[in-house]
């Protein structure tokens, strides 16, 4: 998630110079990050198998509401962009950008 600070710089330059922001939303983007950790969680009410009622289940990814969830995606997106020839932010890590003849994708 970009800082405030970050994005009302970004489009007031963006402003300044005429350039066209486009802006996309991946909806399910938390469920694609990998867990670094071992993260267990009880089975949930409605879901609970009558044979292993105690059983836990350990997490292959994140799911929402994971406290781990934020950082997984991150990092996931964070080594695309940079092997994809992006740029990380010097003052907001989670500023992107890469730049095409005359495009800036931030």
């Amino acid at each position: 998630v970009a800082r405030m600070e970050a994005i009302r710089i970004f489009l007031a330059y963006d402003a300044h110079k005429g350039f066209t922001v486009y802006q996309m939303d991946v909806k399910t983007a938390f469920l694609h990050g990998s867990l670094i950790e071992d993260v267990y969680m009880y089975q949930p009410k409605g879901f609970i198998d009558a044979d292993y009622p105690s059983h836990v289940f350990k997490l292959k990814k994140a799911l929402y509401g994971l406290k781990q969830a934020l950082r997984a995606w991150y990092d996931e997106l964070s080594i695309f962009l940079l092997q994809n020839g992006f740029s990380k932010g010097t003052i907001d890590l989670t500023l992107f950008n890469r730049r095409f003849d005359d495009d800036i994708l931030v």
